[in-house]
């Protein structure tokens, strides 16, 4: 990814005691993830590293791709966290998202979460993988040898088709109506 595609440098972060969500262009460091959410009320702790793979409906997959409004989905996803932690009553909660280009075998999410006991924890972090995946406002253009497609970073909704030479991305529109709804 060009220099002049990134936001932002570094990683930006929203915190608050237990709950931290933050958007990088960045590798992931696991360690980051789990140290963020270990405590001594912590009998368990998951971590769930959503990987690019290889291949979507047998096509090969050469990288994909993430964009973001940041401030709007920084905020959702504080706000899946929030509800989250509660309804299961979890020590701590850390959702960290990759932007850019994310190479085969890279990571493109992370999340972690501690609980007092392991069943919480690992219903807590499917159901925070799949709140985020439907709602937060990060779009994928996933890309194969004769170019690229964007989703909603979900599986399986395809979008509009980018050319190859990488240019396309979300609408203007689509940039407005995640603008215009914070």
């Amino acid at each position: 990814m060009a220099e002049a595609d990134k936001q932002f440098e570094g990683e930006q972060l929203l915190s608050e005691p237990n709950v931290y969500v933050s958007l990088t262009y960045d590798a992931l460091d696991a360690k980051v993830a789990m140290d963020r959410v270990k405590s001594p009320k912590a009998g368990a702790v998951v971590l769930f590293a959503g990987c690019t793979r290889d291949s979507f409906a047998d096509k090969p997959v050469t990288h994909l791709r993430y964009t973001t409004y940041a401030p709007l989905a920084l905020r959702s996803m504080q706000s899946i966290t929030r509800s989250i932690r509660s309804a299961h009553d979890l020590v701590a909660i850390s959702i960290t998202h990759r932007l850019g280009q994310v190479d085969i075998g890279d990571e493109s999410i992370l999340i972690a979460i501690s609980a007092p006991h392991r069943q919480a924890a690992w219903r807590a972090g499917e159901e925070c993988l799949e709140r985020v995946k439907a709602s937060v406002e990060i779009w994928k253009e996933e890309w194969f040898e004769d170019g690229g497609v964007w989703r909603s970073n979900r599986d399986g909704k395809a979008g509009e088709p980018v050319n190859k030479d990488g240019t396309g991305g979300a609408s203007d529109e689509q940039i407005a109506n995640a603008a215009g709804s914070l």
